[in-house]
């Protein structure tokens, strides 16, 4: 008798052991599900229409040969306004023109920040996509300047050599009269133009296809959001931060530090030269930026303040000529917004050009592709596109 009493008190005790490890691990995969799906309701919440999503990697397989197509295929699908997760993150997409001048003029101080990728690493992270609120501010309002359009003439001579260099290649595939890829010839000016104008380095991509701006610069855009690791930071972000550290990146951290050795020499060199030897590209724009009185307020900073702020400044500089040639002094205006002189660090200087690099190469090359492909379709377009360049250039000379 009290052997069985033991045997039924082992096996109550077993199968009590046995139920905790059960319940426990129900609970893990409820847990589980929750977590992989309950950020896929924000946009349902806010009637944006949207693919239904995968658990923990939300619509990111969407994107696997790119993103033009995708969106297009959304937009078609789901209306000008709606959206998609880019793995737990909620993306609005919006195609609908009003909005757009809504969201990107009128109210853009309130829409300055992007997505936080918090194992970004440098340059990346001190770049205008990721920088926050004044930081972004700051940076941008020191920027901007050196888009004006006098600024970019300055730098007009070294597009020139670029489109020189574009031309030679063309006319010898024209000459051979065999067929050719134009998107790679543009691919290749592209290139030469934003390491020419970003990085001040002369490149000839297209003749010197292994020259180590191109082999870097093309590292970075080979790189794939795809691979495991990254969708495992993709579907559990909060553990991404502590161990992207820890995990090595040979190519991604050889490419980094290329364009930061790169940039910084350069720094080093402009520095020790006299101001009127120094190259006139983009790096010595926002160097000399650093250091100017041409600075946007950044007190409800947004493109449409920058923008009068600049037709303003302009229109009391003429009306200030003026009263000075008719012998009326102009009185004294107190300014409206006083702008704050703050310099870039070497780190956001860097971060800057590897900008020109991620936002220029890809969008330019493809645009001037596609460009070619249309006008190649449409004869008579070509011919009025090269009748109107003719005349411009007769005209130009004329003046001259």
């Amino acid at each position: 008798m009290e052997a069985v009493v033991d045997f039924l008190n082992a096996f109550i005790g077993e199968a009590s052991g046995f139920s905790v490890t059960l319940s426990l691990f129900l609970v893990f995969l409820g847990l589980l599900y929750w977590y992989s799906v309950y950020p896929f309701s924000v946009l349902s919440r806010c009637g944006i229409k949207h693919p239904k999503p995968v658990p923990f990697l939300g619509n990111i397989f969407l994107f696997r040969q790119g993103f033009f197509s995708p969106l297009s295929d959304l937009i078609k699908t789901h209306g000008r306004i709606c959206g998609y997760y880019l793995g737990r993150t909620p993306v609005v997409l919006v195609a609908d023109p009003d909005m757009l001048r809504q969201v990107m003029v009128k109210d853009f101080s309130s829409f300055p920040n992007r997505r936080t990728i918090p194992f970004a690493p440098k340059p990346m992270s001190d770049t205008l996509l990721l920088l926050k609120n004044d930081r972004w501010k700051r940076v941008r309002s020191i920027v901007s300047p050196s888009f004006s359009g006098a600024r970019m003439k300055e730098m007009v001579p070294l597009i020139n050599t670029a489109s020189d260099a574009l031309m030679n290649n063309l006319n010898v595939h024209a000459e051979s009269g065999e067929a050719f890829d134009i998107h790679r010839c543009l691919g290749c000016f592209t290139m030469d133009v934003i390491a020419s104008v970003a990085f001040a380095t002369q490149v000839d991509s297209q003749n010197k296809p292994d020259d180590p701006f191109v082999h870097h610069a093309k590292m970075f855009f080979s790189l794939s959001f795809l691979r495991p690791i990254i969708l495992f930071f993709i579907a559990f972000p909060f553990i991404a931060a502590p161990l992207a550290r820890f995990i090595p990146n040979k190519k991604q951290d050889q490419m980094n530090q290329f364009f930061i050795n790169i940039i910084q020499k350069i720094i080093k060199q402009r520095e020790e030269q006299p101001p009127e030897q120094r190259r006139r590209d983009f790096l010595q724009l926002i160097l000399d930026a650093r250091t100017s009185d041409e600075m946007v307020s950044l007190e409800h900073f947004d493109t449409a303040n920058h923008a009068d702020e600049l037709d303003h400044r302009n229109q009391r500089t003429q009306a200030s000529a003026s009263d000075q040639d008719s012998g009326h002094p102009h009185p004294q205006e107190s300014p409206v917004r006083r702008p704050q002189k703050k310099k870039m660090t070497e780190d956001e200087v860097v971060g800057q050009a590897f900008v020109f690099l991620l936002a220029g190469y890809e969008t330019s090359s493809n645009t001037l592709a596609f460009t070619c492909y249309l006008l190649a379709l449409h004869p008579e377009c070509q011919r009025r596109v090269q009748e109107e360049v003719d005349d411009f250039f007769t005209r130009h000379k004329g003046l001259e």
